[in-house]
């Protein structure tokens, strides 16, 4: 009976032989307990989800072994057979449930060109000189008198002599090399300085020279316009005063007292001479015809000394409307000057003007004050002549920085601590800088608007060594300062 039952055609036999099992099952399960009914419904249902979950998965794997089978059989068909199955497909059009998007990042587009920071390309005009013979060789005897003037400037200040021969003729640039991006510039400049510092930096050299002003030594001017004057009191902001290419710390030493908020320097920018091919960049100094050197009141006709700029540190000269007495040795510089002058030369490492024997460091052989045999004077200090002190006749108060060489190949265990003595008081305004922690910033905005000075020493990376060498020493003033109970207060002008 049970083989007739199994047989597919006997299909009624099959379903009462089903029935009459599943009634024999449960007379048997009215016997049980309630938890035993409930056990076999859990194991019944149980077995008929591992049934249903493996018939499933067994029926997709065989899918798509039959897809594959058919993809590697239409590589048999003929050509004609794909593009029907082709045209199949693109008649199919995918539901949002087999659709796959795939986000890529965007072309990154380059930079917008801004207005005025394409340097445009220079264009140097060939000079044709005709020689005149006919004229009995006058000129050709002024360019021998004119070579040999400029050998002798370039012997005694180190310049080539091509530098001088191109430099009195050409000059002058195509754009300008005092670069400011945003509507203003950094707040520390005065609309003077910028004014200044284009001059210093774009205008036409017309003629240079060498003079020797009243109180100082040999300088290097040159001009904007036609001036054949000897006397430098003839340049009124039309000249500027050419340094050596090594003495370039002077273009970081005015945008540091900018920032310190001192303004005591002249604007000073680094230039390149586009006729010169090959030449160095060199700082230029902007010439203020009215500044002379400092006296000694005891001695008008001698030097400051450095006795007699401790007596007016110790008096405070001209501090609070005071009017200083004879017996005090007081110049005309006003007591505060003093405290700011140290701040930068400290900063610097300027030497020359308090310390131009270099008593309080060890210094190097190639220094001033060793080549010039004056190290071993130190005994002597109070008759030690201080050196760059100068104001303007009109505001005799006041001091101007100048000759603002600094060092910064000098470390923290050689610095040159005699700058600092006899000093009680300092800037409100500029130790509050160094204490800002916004030295380094203030200082990479400052310097980027002389775009000459900042290639001439590597770019971003060379300025960040050098604002590295100041910020070491602002920490070693500081220290100082707390040490030594240096008071902080305002010292406005």
């Amino acid at each position: 009976m049970d083989t007739y039952l199994t047989r597919p055609e006997n299909v009624g036999g099959k379903m009462i032989y089903c029935s009459k099992s599943f009634l024999k099952v449960c007379n048997c399960c009215r016997r049980y307990s309630a938890f035993r009914k409930y056990l076999i419904i859990a194991i019944v249902c149980f077995v008929y989800l591992f049934f249903t979950v493996h018939v499933s998965h067994a029926s997709s794997h065989q899918d798509k072994s039959s897809n594959l089978w058919r993809s590697q059989s239409k590589t048999d068909q003929h050509p004609t057979d794909g593009v029907r199955d082709r045209e199949a497909n693109e008649s199919f059009i995918p539901t949002r449930s087999n659709v796959v998007y795939i986000t890529l990042k965007s072309k990154r587009h380059k930079p917008a060109v801004i207005r005025g920071t394409v340097r445009p390309k220079l264009r140097r005009k060939k000079v044709k000189v005709r020689n005149q013979g006919a004229q009995d060789g006058t000129l050709d005897e002024a360019n021998k008198v004119e070579r040999h003037k400029n050998a002798n400037i370039s012997e005694k200040f180190g310049y080539s002599e091509q530098l001088f021969h191109k430099m009195d003729r050409f000059g002058g640039s195509d754009y300008s090399a005092i670069r400011i991006y945003s509507e203003r510039a950094p707040p520390w400049f005065s609309n003077d300085d910028i004014a200044a510092m284009r001059f210093l930096a774009d205008s036409k050299i017309t003629h240079i020279e060498e003079v020797t002003p009243r109180g100082f030594s040999s300088l290097i001017l040159f001009k904007s316009v036609t001036n054949h004057t000897n006397d430098a009191d003839g340049c009124r902001k039309c000249c500027g005063v050419v340094k050596r290419p090594l003495d370039m710390s002077e273009v970081f030493a005015y945008h540091l007292d900018r920032v310190l908020g001192l303004n005591r320097t002249l604007p000073t920018v680094s230039r390149r001479f586009h006729s010169l091919g090959d030449g160095q960049p060199c700082p230029v100094v902007l010439w203020d015809s009215s500044i002379s050197p400092v006296v000694d009141p005891d001695q008008p006709s001698e030097k400051l000394t450095w006795s007699s700029y401790q007596a007016s540190l110790k008096y405070k000269c001209w501090h609070q409307g005071v009017i200083p007495k004879p017996e005090w040795s007081c110049t005309s510089i006003h007591h505060h000057e003093w405290s700011k002058l140290v701040v930068f030369d400290f900063l610097l490492q300027i030497y020359e003007r308090l310390d131009r024997k270099c008593c309080g460091f060890k210094p190097r052989p190639e220094d001033t004050c060793v080549e010039l045999g004056h190290h071993g004077e130190c005994r002597d200090k109070d008759s030690t002549e201080l050196t760059h002190i100068v104001h303007r006749r009109h505001d005799p108060h006041h001091l101007v920085f100048f000759n603002n060489k600094g060092y910064f190949d000098r470390d923290e265990e050689n610095l040159d601590f005699k700058l600092l003595e006899g000093i009680k008081e300092l800037p409100d305004q500029s130790v509050s800088v160094l204490r800002s922690q916004r030295l380094r910033e203030k200082l990479l905005q400052s310097l980027f608007l002389d775009q000459q000075y900042w290639e001439s020493q590597g770019g971003r990376q060379g300025i960040e060594k050098l604002i590295d060498v100041i910020e070491r020493r602002a920490k070693v003033l500081l220290t100082y300062i707390n040490a030594h109970g240096i008071k902080v207060v305002p010292m406005n002008s």
